[in-house]
């Protein structure tokens, strides 16, 4: 447990950094499956699903959620396996 004023702020800063992170995290894989899935049924809405996704890949790594050449290698999957 931290003992000194700046330590415990740092402590709580990172609980609260770590939630936000895992609630983009979860939502980033959602919109990656509900993508795939409608691919694979061959679904009209693909492509606004992409749009978001893609979209949401670049808001994650503006935020520094993701980093810029992680988003950057998901879209890029996600458009070869959209393309494939």
């Amino acid at each position: 447990m931290a003992n000194h004023k700046s330590a415990k702020k740092r402590a709580k800063q990172s609980q609260v950094r770590r939630l936000r992170n895992r609630s983009v995290k979860t939502s980033l894989k959602n919109l990656e499956k509900n993508l795939k899935a409608a691919k694979e049924a061959g679904s009209d809405s693909k492509d606004e699903l992409m749009r978001k996704t893609q979209s949401a890949l670049h808001k994650a790594a503006k935020k520094g959620v993701l980093h810029k050449k992680t988003a950057s290698r998901k879209i890029s999957r996600l458009f070869k396996f959209m393309n494939s």
